[in-house]
């Protein structure tokens, strides 16, 4: 195999990881538009950051099920208080995710603070390694976006807010370790943002999934082409076509 080859098998594998997030990421973020929580996926990225970080401070091994076990558990823990606290502090609720997006923040340096790999966890927890996807990840990841497709159109409209939580969160989890958080932000928010004032819901769910996917697909070759960071190269490009579709004529 030579290193063309190479390239775009990795290209490839980091486009279909890309793609797995979108899939539950857009209509989640178009959902967190209209509840006016938008910073909520920094906020239980960053917890199950931390349940990462707590994990890996006991000792337990990086890529571990120990692991992931610790970093769900601490987003479904973030989502529950969010569930609580909308409904007992509506009007609070942007705040109060703000403020505990800071406190996870602050503890995972605190507790980062004497580990020689601290900065190199924290870049991957914030601009992840889309390029260095493993084929077990993006099976697990796959069967994962699946099973939480599925029950997001079935039992979680049922469970009301409990539901969307607690499948945010297993979303948030799953997709901050493949692409890292600046990327759940830029997938949740950007494509949803752009198609916001679509009247026609099916239109606009479409077009947020190409605004995504395009962003992905350009900024992993222009990042190869140029040699520079992956996710902020994707981050942008998203945002340049999530913008340039808002002067595109309105067809819904």
């Amino acid at each position: 195999m030579d290193a063309a080859t190479l390239d775009m098998a990795i290209l490839w594998s980091a486009l279909l990881a890309g793609l797995l997030v979108l899939a539950t990421h857009v209509p989640l973020g178009r959902e967190v538009l209209s509840r006016g929580i938008v910073f909520i996926d920094l906020a239980i990225a960053q917890i199950a950051g931390l349940g990462v970080i707590v994990a890996d401070a006991l000792g337990w091994e990086p890529h571990g099920w120990a692991v992931q076990s610790a970093a769900l558990s601490a987003a479904a823990i973030g989502a529950m208080g969010f569930t609580w606290t909308e409904k007992r502090y509506p009007d609070s609720q942007e705040a109060i995710i703000g403020v505990s997006f800071v406190l996870a923040a602050c503890a995972g340096l605190i507790l980062m603070a004497g580990n020689p790999h601290g900065a190199e966890h924290l870049k991957d927890m914030l601009v992840g390694q889309i390029l260095w996807v493993t084929p077990i990840q993006l099976q697990v990841t796959a069967a994962v976006t699946l099973l939480l497709l599925v029950l997001r159109a079935t039992v979680a409209r049922h469970l009301g807010r409990v539901g969307f939580y607690l499948i945010f969160a297993s979303a948030i989890t799953l997709s901050v370790q493949l692409v890292g958080i600046y990327l759940v932000f830029a997938s949740l928010i950007i494509p949803a943002l752009a198609v916001r004032q679509r009247k026609n819901n099916q239109t606009a769910l479409w077009l947020a999934y190409f605004i995504g996917a395009t962003g992905y697909a350009l900024g992993l070759v222009l990042s190869a082409w140029y040699d520079v960071p992956s996710g902020a190269v994707i981050v942008w490009m998203i945002a340049i076509i999530g913008l340039l579709s808002r002067m595109l004529p309105r067809l819904g």
